[in-house]
């Protein structure tokens, strides 16, 4: 199938859909507004594959910003399912990808951003030596480093102007503490995450050419997720895309913005909705829901939603287990008689189809022990994993290892993915042919001696990290903490480690399996679905928490029904008997009332 009969072979699976269609066949500058299941990749997809056929010609490409790595990751996978390959015309990654690769790395001394010549990403010790150091240059405890870091990165985020009164008397410690702890950065030839976007701002904002020299490169701006990307990126697009002339399209929805914590604001993209010589597209119809479960959902966000699953969906239901005492208890009756009863009702659905959801990861290490001693399978997606799934180089040695365990069965097709991947993640080094063709023999010739399941998992990643991944990702700034991410697995892994003993084919069953139980936490959900969801520990102090203000009680509403909009037939939510959630109150009684 040619790139262009995929890509048109895919939009007419849009045309039924009202909201798709119009979403499709947009001009200009289009907002879509995407409920819950509503198919909104597919659409993305669809439509970035047209734009790269009809709308911008070769060398001109776009450029995609999505909320995560994992997002950008199903991004990718979906468009070369249409022929269309990232990497290229074809940027597709986070704002902090898209702010240090396409504008500081390349512009940084010409934009006089004043960052020293040589420069690289700061890993995580040497953010926590440059914060100490500030800290004790403005005569403060730097003791409880994690509490600062998180006042200091959210005051940075939530004031972009550093010349505004905002910043200078909000709260002067919290300028004076970030000042200082930028200038050791800078000391130490070095800038971090929440420097990216806000350095990429400035250089923006400070020079006519630069945006002009992007329209250039991209003539369209695609951002995913919009609603969790914060304030800088919005200042970007009204530069950008208002002002230098870059098309955008736009995707988010509102109801689903969970991540205020790292600045996340809803209500940016009511207002870039709400903008003149805005199309402004909503996709109402749920494909993942059942009937009774999109009732449910659109019955907590205490704004009407017209919302409606898609003609002939299951009616689902909606289940309370109010149950007894502590969580270890009640993570036993789940195991052992909720989820055999679910599965008993649909025997055609496996273990990877049942996920745990709960508001904070120390929830999920109160199911672990009824888990092992049921002896069932898990994968799990919380702050307690075995490593972060946000890791692109974890999520990359899983495919690895996979093709190790089997894989390697369905021929090229499959290694050339895995090659194509670890091409882009090591692009900072990789960019000649020679380096390319080096980079797959080396990686052929690593993957194809380990193709036993039982291989120790330890010997495998120590051997591919000293003679692959180490001299190619020592090279690349944003790499230094994925390869730290790495190490402290292999600590993990390693004789007196927790997860010692792990062999090849444990890695290849961390992705999403058929036979494993997924256990997530809700944030960690956001934008997966499963057939059967229980949301567990759903108690009065945990979701909403205790003491949570107005801003955090609404952003706990969105949880929550993020959490319900996971599931496709049923969702369950466990809570303690006599102390459910006010949420789960709320729902219970509107079910009961019929409204």
């Amino acid at each position: 199938m040619s790139d262009r009969t995929a890509y048109l072979s895919a939009a007419e699976g849009l045309r039924a859909n009202p909201g798709q269609w119009a979403a499709y066949e947009s001009r200009g500058h289009c907002v879509v507004l995407a409920g819950p299941g509503s198919g909104k990749t597919k659409t993305l997809t669809t439509k970035m594959a047209r734009l790269l056929a009809e709308d911008v010609a070769e060398p001109r490409g776009i450029a995609c910003i999505t909320f995560n790595n994992e997002c950008a990751r199903e991004l990718e996978n979906r468009l070369s399912d249409l022929g269309v390959e990232a990497g290229g015309r074809v940027f597709i990654g986070t704002v902090h990808s898209f702010s240090l690769t396409q504008i500081i790395l390349p512009y940084a001394k010409v934009a006089k951003l004043g960052l020293p010549d040589e420069f690289t990403v700061a890993a995580k010790s040497e953010r926590a030596q440059a914060l100490r150091i500030a800290l004790e240059a403005i005569g403060e405890n730097p003791e409880s480093l994690g509490a600062w870091e998180f006042r200091m990165n959210d005051y940075r985020r939530k004031i972009l102007d550093r010349n505004s009164r905002d910043w200078l008397e909000m709260d002067p410690g919290l300028a004076r503490l970030a000042e200082a702890y930028e200038e050791q950065l800078r000391v130490m030839h070095l800038i971090d995450y929440d420097d990216m976007p806000l350095l990429a701002l400035k250089a923006l904002r400070e020079n006519e050419w630069l945006r002009s020299a992007l329209l250039a490169k991209y003539p369209v701006l695609i951002i995913d997720e919009y609603q969790d990307l914060g304030s800088a990126l919005h200042r970007m697009v009204l530069g950008l895309c208002f002002t230098a002339g870059l098309r955008l399209f736009a995707v988010g929805d509102p109801d689903q913005s969970i991540y205020g914590f790292n600045g996340a604001r809803p209500d940016l993209l009511r207002r870039l909705s709400e903008r003149p010589g805005v199309e402004t597209v909503r996709l109402r119809l749920n494909y993942r829901c059942a009937t009774r479960i999109v009732a449910a959902s659109g019955t907590i966000l205490g704004e009407a939603r017209d919302y409606e699953a898609v003609s002939g969906a299951p009616p689902g239901e909606v289940y309370f287990h109010p149950l007894w005492g502590r969580y270890e208890h009640q993570a036993t009756t789940l195991i052992n008689e909720l989820i055999p009863q679910a599965l008993a009702r649909h025997p055609q659905l496996r273990l990877g189809d049942v996920a745990i959801l709960y508001p904070a990861a120390w929830l999920g290490d109160t199911l672990i022990p009824a888990i092992q001693q049921a002896g069932l399978p898990y994968i799990r997606t919380d702050n307690n994993a075995l490593y972060p799934r946000s890791s692109r180089l974890m999520q990359w040695l899983e495919q690895c290892a996979k093709w190790c365990c089997g894989g390697w069965h369905a021929g090229t097709p499959l290694f050339s993915r895995l090659a194509s991947d670890g091409r882009r993640l090591f692009s900072e080094i990789i960019q000649s042919d020679e380096q390319t063709t080096d980079f797959h023999r080396q990686l052929i010739s690593k993957l194809w001696a380990t193709r036993d399941e039982t291989t120790s998992l330890l010997q495998w990643l120590v051997d591919l990290r000293t003679h692959l991944l180490a001299p190619l990702g020592g090279k690349c700034s944003e790499l230094r903490d994925e390869l730290t991410t790495l190490a402290q697995f292999i600590d993990r892994i390693s004789p007196g480690g927790d997860s010692h003993g792990m062999c090849l084919g444990d890695l290849a069953g961390q992705g999403e399996g058929p036979g494993s139980l997924n256990l997530s936490s809700l944030h960690s959900a956001k934008g997966r679905e499963f057939a059967l969801v229980f949301m567990f520990g759903i108690d009065v102090g945990r979701l909403p928490r205790a003491g949570d203000m107005e801003r955090e009680l609404a952003e706990a509403r969105r949880l929550f029904y993020v959490g319900l909009t996971r599931a496709k037939t049923e969702i369950h939510l466990v809570h303690t008997n006599g102390r459910a959630s006010e949420f789960v109150r709320e729902l219970q009684q509107r079910i009961e009332a019929g409204t």
